[in-house]
């Protein structure tokens, strides 16, 4: 008798169907580690956990090893949803498994236990060992010196998050973005100090958001919206197949030539509208006046959308036709000119090119990146795969020109009528039929970013 009132409690109580999505909030020591490590690297720039190893006893030569054999693990694999229309599902990263593995477990070994299997058995276990060496000098060098700060900090944040029922606003993106989530994963957010700061970082991945932040931190409303804002890019992540097919079919049937790059847009600006619009109007009374992202394609963009979605939002209605039909109406009635600006269509980029050096002047030129896919040989087959992508594609001919002008003349019906003489250089921009821009460049001597700056 008494087994079966435990199967029965054990289904009707919270911890069997939990009714509402639960947030959890706390300091993961192991996952604090695994970023100061990354941090301590050579080639990540200067910061104050770099800072306070470098001038520590610690700076010897046995820990820099460590260091350097950290950095040289092999941790970041990734692979795709291929059911999903394109870029309508994020990536899963086996770091972000890792990372969630480290929140979720309270000591190395459950970890390795639970993350066997992830990356290589020798890969995991050299990650157990740096992290394990370097937890007692990370106590040391940071935490120990920010722990009455931090955990009265965290106290807050949690009392915040219980005063203002966070978990509703998780609701709210769940009935917006018609998603779906198994209330009995709890969400977990993880926070560490970051000291001598003025900011908090954020991201959020699975069923995690982490973040570290200053000691002194002030504004609840802010971390809030950030941490909401990020949340919202996994709830907009967890649609399911058939909601995503819905959208993408929209956006592609829609006959406005802005319907391609309005759909890049959408996903970071409707977590702007939510997160940074509404979620922050609602904590602190009244709407942020200033910009709500630093990227002014998605900042005007989601300022123009937040009263449809507040409507929305409000009418608890979820996303639909009419919904994204009014989303490209509007891009395309007060910001047609974006699709020819490459600031913008540059954020969503697929580069072929038969010269490495290339890909790190397009990076420079555009840092801030959506979406983007690198080839390093102009073929027909890498064409193709080019050609299956609404990104914006581009590419630059170093060698070869008149056979490689005449393949994508081939491969690109819209390319018929261009003159271009391959003896020549040349950099032009073609709007194709899948609404994507084309950018090809033929390069002699002049630099590749001179040529690109002369696009019109």
């Amino acid at each position: 008798m008494k087994n079966i009132f435990l199967l029965v409690f054990l289904f009707l109580s919270p911890l069997g169907f939990a009714q509402n999505p639960v947030f959890e909030i706390k300091y993961s020591q192991q996952l604090a580690v695994f970023v100061f490590l990354g941090n301590l690297s050579e080639t990540y720039p200067d910061n104050v956990f770099k800072t306070e190893f470098q001038k520590s006893k610690y700076n010897v030569e046995k820990y820099k090893n460590l260091i350097s054999k950290f950095d040289q693990l092999s941790v970041h694999y990734s692979f795709q949803f291929e059911d999903y229309p394109y870029g309508s599902k994020k990536t899963m990263q086996t770091e972000d498994v890792l990372k969630k593995h480290l929140i979720e477990t309270e000591n190395l070994n459950d970890f390795k236990l639970r993350s066997a299997g992830i990356i290589p058995n020798k890969t995991l276990s050299d990650l157990g060992e740096c992290i394990s060496e370097f937890i007692p000098i990370y106590n040391e060098l940071i935490y120990n010196p920010n722990k009455e700060k931090f955990e009265k900090q965290l106290d807050e944040i949690k009392k915040y998050s219980n005063e203002h029922q966070i978990e509703n606003y998780f609701k709210t993106g769940l009935i917006f973005y018609n998603s779906s989530w198994d209330n009995s994963i709890p969400f977990e957010a993880a926070f560490y100090p970051l000291p001598n700061s003025k900011g908090f970082t954020a991201q959020a991945f699975c069923n995690n958001f982490i973040s570290a932040i200053q000691t002194d931190l002030k504004s609840h409303k802010d971390l809030f919206s950030v941490m909401l804002h990020e949340t919202y890019h996994i709830i907009y992540d967890e649609q399911s197949l058939e909601v995503k097919k819905e959208i993408d079919t929209y956006f592609k049937d829609n006959e406005s030539k802005c319907s391609n790059y309005a759909y890049q847009l959408m996903n970071e600006v409707l977590a702007t509208v939510l997160g940074n619009g509404y979620v922050y109007e609602k904590l602190d009374g009244k709407i942020d006046d200033g910009d709500w992202y630093n990227k002014k394609y998605i900042n005007l963009m989601a300022k123009k959308i937040y009263p449809l979605t507040k409507e929305y939002i409000d009418q608890k209605k979820p996303i639909d036709k009419n919904f994204i039909d009014q989303y490209i109406k509007l891009y395309e009635t007060n910001f047609s000119e974006w699709i020819n600006e490459l600031d913008n269509i540059m954020t969503y980029r697929y580069v072929i090119s038969d010269d490495v050096k290339d890909f790190t002047t397009i990076n420079k030129m555009f840092r801030y990146r959506s979406r983007a896919q690198y080839e390093d040989h102009i073929t027909e087959s890498s064409i193709e795969k080019m050609q299956n992508t609404p990104l914006t594609k581009i590419v630059i001919i170093s060698k070869d020109s008149k056979e490689k002008i005449k393949l994508l003349k081939n491969k690109f019906k819209e390319l018929k009528n261009l003159k271009a003489n391959p003896e020549k250089e040349f950099a032009e921009k073609i709007f194709l039929a899948d609404k994507s821009q084309l950018i090809i460049v033929n390069r002699k001597k002049a630099d590749l970013e001179t040529l690109i700056k002369s696009i019109k």
